[in-house]
């Protein structure tokens, strides 16, 4: 099941009879997921030994609930249990509990970048070699300026009580993967952004996974969208020749609209609407189908020919880019131009729900921070 279809982007809902069923179903699946993700966060914090759950817990209102980065840890420092500080058993539950806050193809995605640390640390072993061979020094490893990459280096941290009636949270974080989720028990509603999801290399070079792209359906939508327009539409949409070095937003915890906001969705063809559809579909497809449906009726209801698409830098492929999408309530970034265009970032933020904000309002204004 696709999280969001074209066809619920552009298309109204028929008859007010059928709009009312596909809210109802909406909300008897957010009901459900909720449920399921309190229960996996219980049984995980039930494998723990007291020190290690006093590492994984965290007040809901503290700074720590929207303390986040998606760089390496020895440059960022982690806070939570990290999968490496895990036995087999509890790391099982730490995986069935990502597993049920995203869709399978969120949960393969962050996997797979944790995963990608090991090619890229003997990438950059393999490089360091090499330079020290040239240089007549010898020798390998990971040297003066290397950082340790390590796949069970991502730490996972409970805000709140996943029991209580009331609000509460978690987070999985390492390099490149940076996932928040707020959960209202009381509402039996779920959020789920910040969403960041980075790789490096964004194409494998060599070796046994040579021509890997993980992100690679985000590149692909963002390229298609861009190659449609014609030139009055690129002279909107592409603001500037030099794509910026990394996304605009950083890991600042509030974020506004960007300008300049590129070609809006009104300004566009029908079939480019569907390809900017089908790029949004990229970024939705990590989030459960019920976050998603949720988030799309947002969308709507704040205007679908609003949101915008713009790009900066060459659309050749294998050049450094950028590109963005935006709504009135949400943000999609895209960025490659570290590592000559093969190092990814990309991230989905809402402008009034990140970390829950809009769900667990009530929750924050009652508790003394």
């Amino acid at each position: 099941m696709r999280p969001l279809s074209r066809r619920l982007l552009w298309c109204t809902l028929a008859g007010a009879v059928f709009a009312g069923t596909v809210v109802s179903v909406h909300a008897l699946q957010r009901q459900r997921a909720a449920g399921v993700m309190s229960n996996a966060a219980q049984a995980f914090l039930a494998s723990l030994s007291p020190d290690e759950r006093q590492r994984a817990s965290f007040p809901l209102v503290s700074d720590e609930w929207t303390r986040w980065h998606f760089i390496p840890v020895t440059q960022f420092e982690r806070h939570g249990l990290p999968l490496k500080d895990m036995t087999e058993p509890q790391r099982q539950l730490a995986r069935r509990l990502l597993e049920a806050s995203v869709s399978q193809t969120g949960y393969q995605t962050a996997t797979a970048i944790m995963a990608l640390e090991t090619v890229l640390g003997a990438l950059e072993d393999q490089q360091r070699a090499a330079a020290a061979v040239a240089a007549g020094r010898g020798g390998r490893g990971n040297g003066p300026g290397g950082i340790p990459r390590d796949p069970v280096a991502y730490f996972f941290s409970i805000f709140g009580d996943p029991k209580a009636t009331a609000g509460w949270g978690w987070r999985v974080e390492g390099h490149h993967v940076s996932l928040h989720f707020a959960v209202d028990n009381g509402k039996m509603q779920v959020t789920s952004t910040p969403l960041f999801f980075g790789t490096n290399p964004a194409r494998v070079p060599e070796g046994p996974q040579e021509g890997l792209r993980i992100l690679g359906p985000q590149e692909d939508a963002g390229r298609a969208l861009v190659e449609s327009l014609d030139a009055s539409q690129k002279a909107v949409a592409v603001y500037q020749p030099n794509p910026p070095g990394d996304i605009a937003t950083a890991n600042n915890v509030n974020i506004n609209p960007l300008t300049p906001p590129g070609l809006a969705a009104a300004a566009m063809t029908p079939t480019q609407r569907d390809l900017l559809s089908k790029l949004i579909d990229t970024y939705s497809a990590a989030m459960l189908p019920e976050v998603a449906a949720d988030r799309m009726e947002k969308i709507r209801a704040a205007g679908l020919e609003k949101i915008a698409f713009a790009w900066a830098g060459s659309v050749e492929k294998g050049q450094r880019y950028y590109y963005r999408v935006q709504g009135p309530t949400f943000l999609i970034e895209h960025n490659n131009t570290q590592n000559n265009g093969n190092h990814v970032h990309s991230v989905w933020r809402d402008f009034n729900g990140d970390f829950g904000r809009d769900l667990l309002a009530e929750h924050m204004a009652a508790v003394a921070h």
